[in-house]
């Protein structure tokens, strides 16, 4: 006889450890499949300098909290070794890496599949993230560039680009950040759709999440709320923002209207040789493992309550932003989306 599951997460980052830490505590028969070769998820891939925006005491997944860090902000090392540490701690069970090709509902079951395995489960949390599906916007002429084009998620460090010619495109904390660091040694041009807005020096993560909660709970509580009291903006002012900002590279320009095979063409006509691109322009929801289930709607997202899909029982979404979860992208705020859909779970199983 299968092994039968009563839930296969999906995933092994942030969200999946803390999912595991509640399937833990309800003593569910769980198991993560991660399709990385070791603990720590993205966070693997991401660029060597990134951190945090909040101390480590404001970036602890439940039950533990992250160690002190170096820094002011946890470093990507840091954070990578407690979520290696995390999961040792609680011994999850966690195959790897298994990479799911596809999840399917058959004769009251889901079978979760990989290239060498199906896996039997009663109910499916599927925590994958976001970072498998870099979002790069079409731009005319794009495939006629010839130089180097690369998405913040292919980034790593600014040497390949010293003394280049580099935009950095998009207006969110990694195209602030990326453009920090490379400005440092290359001929970079920030281009944004907009000017970009910069929060407070003393706004980091803690505040973002103390407000964003607050106004969470007044509206769950039918209050009014007074968005003026909220700070506004999308640059955190970590260190090397304030760095670049000292040396006066944080500012922007509009878009280009298209590439040619050297450059790109600006909307004045004026033609600009540019030796890389990168583009820092955010990513989609990395769900392609759940087509079979015929869920998505045009823009991949799937209708939830929560982090209960509605349109098939037993299966749960957890951090992939805020329409699954109030602030469940984030380490401290994916465990009270992870508590909630375990605690569905369990109600779940004893209805089946």
């Amino acid at each position: 006889m299968q092994e039968i599951f009563d839930t296969v997460v999906i995933g092994g980052g942030q969200s999946a450890l803390a999912c595991a830490y509640y399937l833990r505590r309800a003593k569910l028969h769980y198991i993560l499949l991660d399709d990385q070769p070791a603990p720590g998820a993205s966070w693997r891939k991401y660029w060597d300098s990134l951190t945090l925006f909040s101390p480590a005491a404001f970036s602890s997944l439940p039950g533990w909290l992250m160690p002190e860090s170096q820094g002011a902000f946890p470093s990507r090392k840091e954070v990578i070794n407690y979520l290696t540490r995390y999961e040792q701690r609680y011994e999850f069970p966690v195959e790897r890496p298994v990479l799911v090709e596809e999840v399917c509902f058959r004769e009251g079951l889901f079978e979760v599949k990989s290239a060498d395995k199906t896996y039997l489960t009663r109910t499916v949390v599927s925590a994958t993230g976001t970072f498998r599906k870099p979002f790069i916007p079409a731009y005319p002429g794009a495939d006629t560039f010839q130089n180097q084009q690369l998405h913040s998620s292919e980034y790593k460090n600014p040497e390949p680009f010293l003394n280049k010619r580099v935009l950095v495109v998009g207006s969110g904390n990694s195209g602030a950040q990326i453009l920090a660091e490379v400005s440092k040694v290359a001929n970079t041009t920030w281009v944004t759709l907009d000017e970009v807005t910069f929060l407070p020096d003393d706004v980091d993560g803690r505040v973002l999440f103390d407000q964003a909660t607050a106004r969470y709970y007044a509206m769950q509580h039918g209050k009014e709320v007074n968005t003026s009291q909220f700070h506004v903006g999308n640059i955190v002012m970590v260190p090397p923002v304030k760095e670049a900002r000292s040396r006066g590279v944080l500012h922007t320009v509009r878009p280009f209207q298209r590439f040619y095979e050297e450059g790109v063409v600006w909307t004045n006509g004026q033609k600009e040789p540019v030796d890389a691109v990168i583009w820092c322009t955010g990513f989609g929801y990395a769900l392609d493992h759940l087509d079979c289930l015929q869920l998505k709607d045009q823009k991949g997202k799937i209708e939830v309550e929560g982090t209960r899909v509605k349109q098939k029982a037993g299966l749960w979404l957890v951090g992939y932003g805020n329409w699954t979860g109030f602030a469940s992208g984030t380490l401290i705020g994916v465990g009270r989306s992870a508590r909630q859909t375990v605690a569905e779970i369990q109600s779940y199983l004893q209805q089946v």
